[in-house]
């Protein structure tokens, strides 16, 4: 059950993730303002301009709480690794699903305590849908001025199995991988929106075998698990957040069904 300190709690991310997607549709139909990081992907004033609301309305809202976001996380390990709370934010997920004007891009604001994103808000600014939950509370879909959804994982599977893919990261070997599986049907879609997928039991299986960061994933798995999905590494435990220098994940799994070996095709990965 959601109690009354976590209720205001979403609703205040809600609302914040909200602004912040009106912030970014303002650069949707013009210049994007596209420029380049150290690492050659793309950052447009949409990121930016998301970024310095979230951070300044955390920041406002609870002052105690360290906050990481992807436009600021040139901060030091020796200081993270001494955080027991923070907010783990993605201002833009999909700067190049924005750019391409797909509207598969999001919003997302995180909780990490103690490795675990325990809460969180994944807001789809071009459908005015937002994906919420809180663990051992609960998750929730809300269309904008609606009342929210309780959501929850498909138990079982369905039958072929829905499995949600990356747009952009298809390949030959994972093709070969979920053929084990039995009969499915893979669906490519964008970034955070494959985990909600399954967190409202439309999907069942999303394999990342790609680099991905821990602000891409936080938000979305804190939904998912609050809605009865697991997201975990290869040997089969939770992912989990801060606990090394560097920012990449590890491979990853998620499914609402934890009845089904869905790794099992995947033991000899590197």
């Amino acid at each position: 059950m959601l109690n009354e300190s976590h209720e205001k709690t979403l609703a205040a991310l809600v609302d914040i993730s909200q602004r912040a997607g009106l912030a970014i549709l303002e650069w949707y139909d013009g210049d994007m303002g596209i420029t380049r990081k150290a690492d050659d992907s793309p950052l447009t004033r949409a990121d930016l301009a998301s970024h310095e609301l979230i951070a300044a309305e955390l920041a406002r809202l609870w002052p105690e709480i360290p906050v990481l976001s992807e436009e600021s996380a040139d901060i030091p390990w020796e200081t993270r690794q001494t955080w027991k709370k923070y907010w783990l934010v993605d201002p833009l997920d999909g700067t190049k699903e924005f750019i391409n004007r797909n509207g598969e891009f999001t919003v997302n604001i995180a909780l990490i305590s103690n490795h675990r994103a325990v809460m969180g808000v994944v807001h789809v600014p071009v459908k005015n849908v937002s994906y919420f939950g809180a663990s051992d509370a609960g998750a929730w879909r809300q269309q904008t001025n609606s009342p929210a959804q309780a959501i929850r994982v498909r138990q079982p599977a369905a039958e072929p199995a829905i499995i949600v893919g990356s747009r952009s990261h298809a390949n030959p070997e994972l093709a070969g991988q979920l053929e084990q599986l039995g009969p499915h049907e893979l669906i490519s879609m964008g970034r955070s929106l494959k985990f909600c997928r399954i967190a409202e039991g439309l999907a069942d299986f999303y394999p990342r075998t790609g680099p991905t960061c821990e602000w891409d994933t936080a938000a979305a798995q804190a939904v998912l698990e609050a809605a009865g999905g697991k997201v975990v590494k290869i040997d089969g435990t939770p992912l989990n957040y801060n606990s090394k220098e560097v920012y990449l994940n590890p491979h990853f799994f998620v499914f609402g069904d934890s009845q089904r070996d869905w790794l099992l095709p995947f033991q000899n990965i590197a």
